[in-house]
């Protein structure tokens, strides 16, 4: 049985990059998005509603440019390190992100992740809608996820960790028997048991007592 489970998020967390920006990139939709996004941060619209609009603005990208979007990806440093420590230490390593499989598969894949979870978006004719296909992955979501990956591998909340840096973590991070935040905003850090700056994920392994 797994000793214990970490949860990580992705867009800032386990990469650099936020999915959304990369693929409004490609569609040439980069300032639209980035006006929702100051938007959301202004109160105005919870994530789903900010998740609805930024997507909106990729109706028309062709699927052939998701792959380029994802080839502009890059791991945060310690990212392997991190993955290969845990699984060491016989842990499941997960992630659960409010981007896209798109884009997070090809990384779940490379780095042996045990389970992941993350929107889709809905393509027809080769095209995105401008639409997500299936239930919206928001900060309820990745709290749940948390807790069913839990009950898979029988490990009881009290040995979750869970990483992640912005405000729809927080749901997960309450019910983690150890929150971290990376690199995070202030409420954030502020709701965390630890509170890392640097941008390093083998950092988390002496967090965990592991090196």
């Amino acid at each position: 049985m797994a000793r214990f489970l970490l949860v990580l998020d992705v867009d800032s967390t386990l990469i650099d990059e936020e999915a959304i920006d990369l693929l409004a990139d490609e569609a040439g939709s980069r300032d639209a998005v980035a006006t929702v996004t100051a938007r959301a941060m202004a109160g105005e619209l919870d994530f789903a509603q900010s998740l609805r609009e930024r997507v909106a603005t990729l109706a028309g990208l062709e699927a052939a440019a998701i792959p380029r979007a994802a080839a502009r990806i890059h791991l945060t440093r310690g990212a392997e390190s991190l993955v290969q420590g845990v699984h060491a230490a016989e842990g499941i390593v997960c992630a659960v992100s409010g981007g896209f499989h798109e884009l997070v598969d090809p990384l779940a894949q490379h780095l042996g992740l045990d389970r992941h979870r993350a929107n889709r978006l809905e393509m027809h004719a080769g095209r995105a809608t401008g639409r997500t296909d299936g239930p919206v992955i928001d900060a309820a979501a990745k709290a749940d996820t948390v807790r069913e990956w839990a009950a898979e591998h029988s490990i009881p909340l009290t040995r979750t960790v869970v990483v992640g840096d912005g405000a729809n973590d927080l749901d997960m991070m309450a019910i983690a028997g150890l929150a971290i935040a990376f690199d995070a905003k202030p409420l954030v850090r502020d709701s965390a048991h630890v509170s890392l700056p640097e941008r390093d994920l083998s950092i988390v392994l002496g967090v965990l007592g592991l090196r």
